[in-house]
């Protein structure tokens, strides 16, 4: 059943009725995506967020050097969105772009409200999700100034399991802040220390 997922997800930052999660369920405007697809653009206003049953999409912008730093993996059992863009309808400074086919679940501002004035019990669950995001940007911005290209990339491993199958190299790079190059001497390097 394509909306289990995202019950069990909401179940665990309340206790819902059948009848709230059918009313949830019905908001919910099923979205798939193909590989390379681009679900937000900077510029555009993010009219989405999104729940991921299938997939990985990721969160980036271009710095002044045409470069791309990548923010965010999000991938099965997560949410995407520009928050910032989505709450005060301002033009995105991100893209969001899926990695893999991706199938998704999605919000948009009237239906959120919608959900939020008939089951103020969400309310919760979505200040909960933001404040998980929250803590794991500033988690990110302070592994990226004080640890170390090893330690980045040793947490980088521990937060997205699985996903160095998934996502090609540069993009791990890109995320790391370093070459792919660069990413290849660490990952020779914890190699050599394993054996």
């Amino acid at each position: 059943m394509m909306f289990a997922p995202i019950n069990e997800y909401a179940n665990r930052y309340g206790n819902f009725s059948s009848e709230d999660l059918a009313f949830f369920d019905s908001l919910l405007k099923p979205r798939s995506v193909k590989k390379r697809q681009l679900l937000l653009r900077e510029g555009e206003i993010c009219d989405f967020e999104a729940y991921i049953i299938k997939g990985c999409i990721r969160n980036y912008y271009i710095d002044e050097s045409g470069s791309e730093v990548i923010l965010q993996f999000a991938v099965e059992d997560w949410w995407v969105s520009d928050i910032g863009s989505f709450h005060e309808r301002k033009p995105s400074l991100l893209y969001i772009e899926a990695m893999e086919d991706s199938e998704l679940l999605t919000l948009n501002p009237v239906r959120k409200e919608a959900l939020l004035a008939r089951v103020p019990q969400f309310e919760r669950m979505f200040r909960l999700m933001v404040q998980r995001h929250v803590s794991a940007m500033q988690q990110r911005l302070f592994r990226t100034m004080a640890k170390t290209a090893e330690e980045r990339y040793i947490d980088f491993m521990k937060q997205y399991p699985g996903i160095a199958m998934r996502v090609p190299q540069h993009y791990i790079a890109a995320y790391l802040g370093m070459t792919p190059e660069f990413l290849s001497k660490v990952r020779r390097r914890l190699a050599t220390k394993k054996n």
